[in-house]
């Protein structure tokens, strides 16, 4: 191999993404080594990254100033809840329009990929004018009941994954005596684990982050979650960086551990998204 084309194929491309790497983690890396520092350490010019002593302490503070594993519990709970919604909703209805041949599947998949348009902010308010009425204020519904009715985007996931899988499984199954819910249970739902693991790690990112929906419907404190959490610690406790930092590192620590245990099948069911049949 020429050394022109051992710049191109080899380091070149692994150089850009190093720096690109570079950049994605040293906000992470700053996050750490500051929820490490004291807080006089924090504001010193010009900045260090590295602490002179590691202040262990601030993690351990910051629990004791807010009930932050109260928060993390009342999180888990929704992301769990959301996440079993959407893998029983939304393969369901991914399959009955890929799958089974029925009049008006293509229009109703096109007004489910056209409510993707709709900005959320516009949903706000005659949603919680509804959840109002139930009264479901206050509670963890409005945060989770949506799940079971599927989410556009993971319908659309799952749909593409399922055109992938040939149609002749489900014929020979079929001729078998297999009723339609055995076909769907029993040979495609195997099938889809890598999609079912990307809409399950898509689930718990979005309700493990989402703050605007806590924000509006949870009125006690005792049912907060991490992100209403933080957002009550930095108001209470503003000048107190490095509690607040620490508490951010916990937050972030489940996430990161989620996308490399999942990142597998992540990337398996990355080719039937984007493969359109």
């Amino acid at each position: 191999m020429s050394a022109g084309k051992l710049f191109r194929t080899k380091i070149f491309p692994h150089t850009m993404l190093i720096l690109f790497a570079f950049f994605f983690l040293f906000p992470f890396v700053w996050l750490v080594f500051t929820s490490l520092k004291s807080s006089n350490e924090i504001f010193e010019l010009p900045p260090r990254i590295l602490p002179e002593s590691f202040q262990w302490s601030n993690y351990k503070a910051a629990f004791e100033t807010v009930p932050f594993g109260h928060y993390m519990l009342n999180t888990l709970v929704i992301c769990v809840v959301c996440i079993v919604g959407q893998l029983f909703a939304s393969p369901l209805v991914a399959y009955s329009i890929s799958r089974i041949p029925w009049v008006g599947s293509k229009i109703i998949f096109a007004i489910v990929l056209a409510t993707m348009i709709l900005p959320s902010q516009v949903q706000l308010i005659p949603q919680y004018i509804i959840f109002a009425k139930l009264g479901w204020v206050n509670t963890i519904l409005p945060l989770t009941i949506g799940a079971f009715f599927g989410a556009p985007f993971y319908i659309f996931l799952l749909r593409q994954f399922l055109l992938g899988i040939p149609k002749e499984l489900s014929e020979a199954a079929k001729m078998d005596g297999a009723s339609e819910f055995r076909i769907y249970s029993q040979i495609i739902m195997p099938t889809l684990k890598p999609a079912l693991a990307t809409v399950a790690l898509f689930t718990f990112v979005g309700a493990y982050t989402d703050f605007m929906g806590p924000l509006i419907y949870l009125n006690d404190a005792a049912k907060w979650t991490l992100t209403l959490g933080l957002q009550g610690f930095q108001q209470d406790h503003g000048a107190q960086w490095e509690k607040l930092m620490a508490a951010s590192t916990i937050m972030a620590i489940p996430m990161i551990l989620l996308y490399f245990f999942g990142q597998k099948y992540y990337m398996q069911s990355g080719s039937a998204f984007t493969g359109f049949k």
